[in-house]
C-alpha cells in the first residue's frame, strides 16, 4: 500500500496518511476491512473502535505486539456491533493468514506467521465482519420503579419514548429513549426523575428484543432559595438583579439554563455554574447554588476591518469591567477610518490624506442594577468627525439614560441627548444644536449573540428634538430594525436569516437637517456592493441623504464543515427625500456570496457583493472583511 497525501484547507478536505515502511525496528501492516453487505455506517463504527485501524500508522515493534493488538480488537468490535443491534454478529481477524476469533487464543500462531515479514514487507491483516440480521424491538414496557405499574400513553406519551415494534434494537436508540423520558419528566417540574433499571431480553432465534424500562418520576418541585458564591469583588445584588426567576416558580432545566445565560450577561463575570440541591426544602422547592467566577477587570483590545466600498477602519479600546465593585463598566475607545468612496486618498495620491480621514473618541459608562433593582444607568460621550462623500461634520455628543430590564429578552430605555456640531456640504456650512429625549425598546429572543440560529431581534427607537429644550431644530427621528433567524435542520447547519430596517425624520425640510443626521443606504452594514452611504437623493453628483430609509437583507447561512461556511445573500435598500419611503424613487438591489471561517469567538467574514443596478462611477463589486455575521 503506497502513501497518500492531501492538502487540508481549514479542515475542508481530508487529512493525508503515510504508512510506515518495513524495517528491522518495527513491523508495519496493511489493513483490510471487509463487511458483509458493505454497510458504510458499520464500516465507520468499526474504524472508530478498531485499534488496528486507529494505530495503523504507528507500527508495532514486533509480531507478538501485532498479534496482541489484533486479539485486543475482537471483544470491543463485538460490543460495538451489539450496541448497533447486531447480536448474532461474527468477528474474525486474520494476521498473516492466521484467523483469530472470540474465545480462541492464537496469539502465538499469529506471532509465528507474522515474524518472517520483518524488514521485507508489511504484514497482511484483515478484519472480517458478518453482522448478520439486525435485531429489532418487539415489545416496549415503561413501568414505575418500585410498584412495577405500567405507565401508559397518558403518563408518558408515545412520541416521547419513540420506540416502536420493528425499530432497530440498538444501544443508541435505547439510550435516546431513556434520555427523552428523563427530559420529559424534568420538564414537568420533576428534578429527580431518573431511570432506575433497564431489562432488555434478547431472543436470538427470532432476532428480537423485549425491553422494560423502570423510571422513577420523582416529586414535583418549584425553584427554591438561591445561594450565590464566588463573587469576591462583584456586589451580590447586581448578580441577583440578572436572575429573573422567583422562588416558587416551577422547576425546569430551561429555568436553570436561563439563570446561567442571564447572569453571564454581566461583563465582570467569566463563567456561571448553576446546581440544584439533593433534597427539597420544607416548602417543596429546590434550593439552587449559583457559583460564578470573575474576569480580569481590565482589558485592552484592537480591531480592524476593510472593504472596497466602505474603506479601511481601525479601533482601539480600553475597558474596566468592575470599576467600583458593582460591575460598573467604563470603556474608552478611539477609532479612525478612511473614506474611499469616489476614489479617496487611498486611491488618488493628489488628494490630502487628512481630507478623507474620519474618526471618533468616545467614553461610555454603565452602572447596572441601581440599588439592586433591574434599572441600569448608562452614559456616553463622544467627539467625532463624520466624513462622507459630499459632507463633513464635526460634533460633540453626550447622552445619559436609564434602562429597565423586564426580562433577559425585553428592555426599555429613556434618557436625554445633547449634540453640538458643525456640518458642511458643497453649498453651505451649518452650526446646529440638538437636545432630545431618546426612547428605545429592545427585544431579543435569539439563542446566541454571536451565532444566532433561531429567534428574533427587534430594536425600535424614537427621539423628539424640541426647541423648548434648547434644540435649534424641532424634529422627530424614528428608527426600527428587525432580524429573524430560522434553522432548517436539527444541527443548525442550514439557517435562513432576514432583516428589515426603517427610518423616518418628521419636521424640518431636508436641507435644514444636519447631514450626519439624515439617512443613507449602502455599504457593509446596509446594501453591500454599493459604496458606503451612496444610496440617497443626489445633488451635484453627491449623495445628500434623505428623511426616510428602508433596507433589508436575506441570507442562507450554510455550514460545509464545522469551521467553513458559505452565505449566499441579497440586499435591498434606499433613502428618500420625504419623511416616508417614496417607492417612486427606486430601491437598489445587490447580490453576493460570503465565506465564513467559524472560530470560538465568532465567524471571520469575507463577503463579495455585486450591485444589480450599477450607478455612474460606481465600482462593479464590493469586498468586505470583518469579524461576525453581517447581522
Amino acid at each position: 500500500m503506497g502513501s497518500a497525501y492531501a492538502f487540508d484547507f481549514f479542515g475542508l478536505f481530508g487529512r493525508g496518511e503515510t504508512l510506515p515502511e518495513p524495517s528491522a525496528d518495527a513491523l508495519p501492516y496493511d489493513l483490510q476491512i471487509d463487511v458483509v453487505g458493505d454497510d458504510s455506517q458499520l464500516r465507520t463504527a468499526i474504524e472508530d473502535i478498531s485499534t488496528l485501524h486507529q494505530l495503523r500508522s504507528d507500527a508495532p515493534p514486533d509480531a507478538q505486539a501485532l498479534a496482541r493488538r489484533a486479539q485486543g480488537d475482537i471483544l470491543p468490535l463485538i460490543d460495538a456491533l451489539w450496541g448497533l443491534g447486531y447480536y448474532n454478529a461474527s468477528v474474525a481477524i486474520e494476521v498473516a493468514g492466521v484467523t483469530m476469533r472470540v474465545g480462541t487464543d492464537r496469539v502465538d500462531a499469529a506471532n509465528d506467521a507474522a515474524s518472517p515479514f520483518r524488514g521485507s514487507a508489511r504484514v497482511p491483516v484483515r478484519i472480517a465482519i458478518d453482522p448478520a440480521q439486525r435485531f429489532t424491538i418487539r415489545n416496549v414496557a415503561i413501568v414505575e420503579a418500585g410498584t412495577g405499574q405500567r405507565l401508559g400513553p397518558t403518563a408518558i406519551p408515545e412520541d416521547v419514548v419513540a420506540l416502536a415494534p420493528g425499530d432497530p434494537a440498538s444501544a443508541a436508540n435505547i439510550l435516546s429513549a431513556q434520555a427523552r423520558i428523563v427530559d420529559y419528566y424534568r420538564a414537568q417540574s420533576r428534578p429527580f426523575a431518573d431511570i432506575v433499571e433497564i431489562d432488555p431480553v434478547v431472543n436470538h432465534p427470532e432476532r428480537v428484543m423485549d425491553l422494560t424500562i423502570a423510571v422513577s418520576p420523582g416529586p414535583v418541585a418549584g425553584l427554591g432559595p438561591i445561594t450565590i458564591a464566588g463573587n469576591e469583588n462583584v456586589d451580590e445584588r447586581v448578580i441577583r438583579s440578572f436572575i429573573y426567576t422567583e422562588p416558587g416558580d416551577p422547576y425546569s432545566p430551561e429555568a436553570l439554563a436561563g439563570i446561567r445565560t442571564t447572569v453571564t450577561r454581566i461583563d465582570a463575570l467569566a463563567s456561571v455554574r448553576v446546581r440544584h440541591g439533593d433534597t427539597l426544602d420544607a416548602d417543596g422547592n429546590l434550593p439552587l447554588d449559583v457559583e460564578v467566577t470573575e474576569r480580569l477587570p481590565r482589558v485592552l483590545g484592537a480591531s480592524a476591518q476593510f472593504s472596497t466600498t466602505d474603506g479601511p477602519s481601525t479601533r482601539v479600546y480600553w475597558t474596566h469591567r468592575n470599576l467600583f465593585g458593582g460591575a460598573e463598566r467604563l470603556r474608552l475607545e478611539a477609532s479612525a477610518f478612511y473614506l474611499t468612496q469616489g476614489g479617496g486618498a487611498l486611491f488618488d495620491r493628489r488628494r490630502n490624506v487628512f481630507d478623507d480621514l474620519g474618526g471618533r473618541v468616545s467614553a461610555s459608562f454603565m452602572k447596572p442594577a441601581l440599588w439592586g433593582t433591574r434599572n441600569d444607568f448608562l452614559a456616553d460621550a463622544r467627539i467625532e468627525r463624520d466624513r462622507a462623500d459630499g459632507f463633513d461634520t464635526r460634533l460633540v455628543n453626550v447622552t445619559a439614560g436609564l434602562r429597565h430590564r423586564f426580562s433577559d429578552t425585553f428592555n426599555i430605555q429613556a434618557g436625554i441627548e445633547y449634540e453640538h456640531g458643525i456640518t458642511k456640504d458643497d453649498t453651505r456650512k451649518r452650526d446646529y444644536r440638538l437636545v432630545g429625549i431618546p426612547l428605545t425598546l429592545e427585544f431579543d429572543s435569539s439563542d446566541s449573540r454571536l451565532e444566532p440560529t433561531e429567534g428574533i431581534r427587534l430594536s425600535a427607537g424614537v427621539t423628539p428634538y424640541a426647541g423648548a429644550l434648547g434644540s435649534s431644530l424641532n424634529m422627530v427621528k424614528t428608527r426600527f430594525d428587525l432580524s429573524t433567524y430560522y434553522a432548517l435542520d436539527d444541527r443548525a447547519r442550514y439557517i435562513l436569516a432576514a432583516r428589515i430596517g426603517f427610518g423616518s425624520i418628521v419636521g424640518p425640510d431636508l436641507e435644514k437637517i444636519p447631514a450626519n443626521r439624515r439617512f443613507f443606504a449602502g455599504g457593509g452594514g446596509s446594501v453591500r456592493g454599493y459604496a458606503y452611504r451612496s444610496l440617497s437623493p443626489m445633488r451635484a453628483g453627491h449623495p445628500i441623504g434623505g428623511r426616510s430609509l428602508i433596507e433589508g437583507s436575506l441570507e442562507a447561512r450554510i455550514r460545509i464543515t464545522d469551521t467553513i461556511g458559505i452565505v449566499p445573500f441579497i440586499d435591498a435598500g434606499g433613502a428618500f427625500r420625504e419623511s416616508y419611503p417614496d417607492f417612486g424613487e427606486r430601491l437598489r438591489f445587490a447580490a453576493g456570496l460570503g465565506l465564513r471561517y467559524h472560530t470560538g469567538i465568532g465567524p471571520i467574514r469575507l463577503d463579495f457583493a455585486v450591485p444589480l443596478q450599477k450607478e455612474d462611477g460606481q465600482r462593479g463589486y464590493g469586498i468586505y472583511i470583518g469579524i461576525g455575521q453581517a447581522f
